[in-house]
C-alpha cells in the first residue's frame, strides 16, 4: 500500500503544518508512504524564483529533521522531465471540460486578468505526481479531492484505451489533525502565504520569537479560561495548540489554569519544546548544504526509478515510445 502526501513551498514551514501533518506523518507513516515537496505547484501565481527554490530545501529539511526517513521524501522538480513527459500523456488523456470544471481553478481564476495556464492544469500534473509513483491512496482534504478524483478517472481511460499501466488511486481523508488558527486572526487557519507574520509561528523560528506571538496572541472575554470554540476562537486557539503539543484534550487543560496569562505562557513552552528538536535538526541540514544535496539527489533517483517503467509503458503504449 503506497500512500502520497505532498507540501507546497509556498511560504515558510508553520506549526500548523508541523501539528497537522508533518509530526503524523513521522510518527504514523507506513514503510511505503511517499511524501514530496512540490515546489512545481507553487508556480502557478507569480513568485520569486529564488525565495521557491529557498522554500523548496527548507520544506525538505524540515521533513527529514521531523523524523520522516530520508529514501521517503523527495523534491518534486528533481524529477521534472519524467514528469512532464507524462503530465504530457496525461493532458492528451483529459479533456478541457474535465480541468475547467475544477472548483479550485473556478475559485482562483474568479475575476483575474492574466491567470496563468498552469492554474487550468496543474491538477492534470497532480495526477502525473501520483500515477508515476504508482501511489494506491492520496490523503487529502476535501478541496482537494476532485483532483484525485481525475486522476483516478485519467487512469481508468488511458488504461481501457490504451492498455493497463496505471494504479486507481483513491482519494482518503487523513487522520484529523491539530486545526492550528492565525494567532492575531483566529477565525482564519494558520497560513504559509500570509503577509502577515504576527499571528503565524514558524517552524524555525527562534524561542523568543516563539514567545513574542504567543505573548500577543487575541484573546477574548472572560475573567477565566475555557475552551468554547464558537464563543471564544481566541482561547480556544490557544488551547488547541496547547493540547497538539502535550497529547492531552483542550477542555481539560482550560481547567488547569487561572489566568490568561498562565495558559500564553504555557503555549509558548510547549510549543517551544516540541519545535526544539525539528528547528535544531533543520538548521543544521541547512547549515550543511552539502549533505541535504546529497539526500535530495539520492530522493530524486529512487523517485524517478519508482515511476521509469510506468511512464516508458505509457509513452510506448500511447505511440510515443
Amino acid at each position: 500500500m503506497i500512500r502520497l502526501s505532498g507540501i507546497t513551498p509556498s511560504g515558510h514551514v508553520h506549526v500548523g503544518n508541523h501539528l497537522g501533518a508533518i509530526r503524523r506523518w513521522a510518527d504514523e507513516g507506513g514503510p511505503d508512504d511517499l511524501y514530496f515537496v512540490s515546489d512545481l505547484h507553487a508556480m502557478t501565481n507569480a513568485h520569486n524564483p529564488a525565495k521557491l527554490r529557498s522554500m523548496a530545501s527548507e520544506q525538505l529539511a524540515v521533513l527529514i529533521a521531523a523524523g520522516i526517513e530520508p529514501d521517503r521524501v523527495f523534491v518534486q522538480s528533481d524529477i521534472a522531465r519524467e514528469l512532464g513527459a507524462l503530465n504530457w500523456v496525461l493532458e492528451c488523456t483529459c479533456n478541457y471540460g474535465e480541468a475547467a470544471r475544477m472548483i479550485q481553478f473556478k475559485e482562483k481564476s474568479k475575476g483575474r486578468a492574466g491567470v496563468r495556464l498552469s492554474l487550468l492544469t496543474y491538477p492534470v500534473l497532480m495526477a502525473a505526481d501520483i500515477l508515476l509513483q504508482g501511489a494506491d491512496e492520496v490523503p487529502v482534504g476535501e478541496d482537494q479531492r476532485q483532483h484525485v478524483e481525475l486522476a483516478r478517472t485519467l487512469a481508468k481511460r488511458f488504461n481501457t484505451t490504451y492498455g493497463d499501466v496505471f494504479t486507481m488511486p483513491k482519494a482518503v481523508l487523513p487522520p484529523a489533525g491539530a486545526r492550528v488558527m492565525d494567532l492575531a486572526e483566529p477565525t482564519r487557519k494558520m497560513s504559509k502565504s500570509t503577509k502577515e507574520e504576527a499571528g503565524v509561528i514558524f517552524v524555525l523560528d527562534e524561542p523568543d520569537q516563539v514567545r513574542r506571538k504567543v505573548k500577543r496572541a487575541k484573546t477574548d472575554g472572560g475573567s477565566k479560561p475555557a475552551y468554547a470554540p464558537e464563543t471564544r476562537p481566541g482561547m480556544a486557539n490557544l488551547l488547541d495548540i496547547l493540547a497538539a503539543c502535550t497529547r492531552e484534550k483542550p477542555e481539560v487543560l482550560a481547567d488547569r489554569f487561572d489566568s490568561y496569562g498562565q495558559v500564553k505562557e504555557a503555549v509558548a513552552e510547549a510549543l517551544i519544546e516540541e519545535l526544539r528538536p525539528v528547528r535544531e535538526r533543520a538548521l543544521a541540514l541547512l547549515r550543511d548544504p552539502g549533505e541535504l544535496e546529497r539526500v535530495r539527489k539520492a530522493g530524486a533517483v529512487r523517485a524517478a526509478e519508482r515511476g521509469e517503467h510506468r511512464l516508458q509503458s505509457a509513452l510506448r503504449l500511447i505511440g510515443a515510445g
